[in-house]
């Protein structure tokens, strides 16, 4: 991808199964990458895997739910690396239950992650854009913020939050020629799927649901992810912003 190669990017949730092929992948086209995770162990092992192969990686602990977390891994990771220029917002974290079923402190920790972390890292990262005028923004919700998901209406609050705020971002960076998109994974066949099916029979019920909803007949893979986040962050995208794309095997086809 073009203007990729020597580029500092951030991807939170690094260390999870999309997060980690979305580093990878940067690291292949020449990126330096921060790991940003809050398991400091699975990010590093994630850094070191970019550097065996030859890129340029390092893992920063984060707690997204803490803005102080977040401020200080953005300022360790701009005085080792480089100002940022490419802010990829992966992580995520959810819970399957019927709303009514759920409680707050379940609520809190969904919104945490999901949507404050979110604003936590434009907060920390897009003022240093700004100043200099260039940067690009890509931020992962979820198709369930788009068509809405039973069971994961938290979860689908905050996605479709994203979108919404992603969009207003995109409107108030746009004089600085800055960037601001949504890719918006399916069922995608990571650990955090496999914690949201649950085991036993209940769980491949549930996995095969979701395999039979997407017209390709398939489950995600987290390779499938980092190709359009890549694209949606290099010079070729440059005058694309405010966008939302599904990579989802068709699962929606919203316009």
């Amino acid at each position: 991808m073009k203007g990729i190669k020597g580029k500092v990017v951030v991807v939170t949730g690094g260390a999870g199964g999309i997060g980690a092929a979305i580093c990878r992948r940067f690291g292949d086209e020449g990126a330096s990458v921060a790991v940003f995770d809050i398991n400091k162990e699975a990010g590093t092992a994630v850094a070191e895997q970019i550097r065996a192969a030859g890129g340029k990686a390092v893992a920063y602990p984060v707690d997204l739910t803490s803005q102080d977390s977040v401020i200080s891994a953005v300022a360790a990771a701009e005085a080792e690396l480089g100002p940022i220029d490419v802010l990829v917002n992966n992580a995520g974290w959810d819970k399957v239950g019927s709303f009514l079923s759920t409680e707050k402190p379940l609520w809190d920790r969904i919104v945490d992650i999901n949507l404050y972390g979110t604003l936590y890292m434009h907060h920390a990262v897009v003022k240093g854009m700004v100043a200099r005028g260039k940067g690009r923004i890509v931020n992962v919700a979820s198709d369930a913020g788009r068509v809405g998901s039973s069971g994961e209406a938290v979860y689908a609050f905050c996605k479709g939050g994203m979108i919404a705020f992603s969009k207003t971002m995109a409107r108030e960076l746009a004089r600085w020629q800055i960037p601001v998109n949504v890719v918006c994974p399916g069922p995608t066949d990571t650990p955090l799927l496999a914690d949201i099916c649950g085991e036993g029979e209940k769980g491949e019920k549930l996995r095969t649901a979701f395999t039979r909803a997407v017209p390709f007949g398939r489950l995600g893979q987290p390779d499938d992810l980092p190709g359009a986040i890549v694209f949606l962050s290099s010079d070729d995208a440059s005058f694309i912003t405010g966008q939302t794309l599904s990579v989802s095997g068709g699962l929606t086809m919203a316009g």
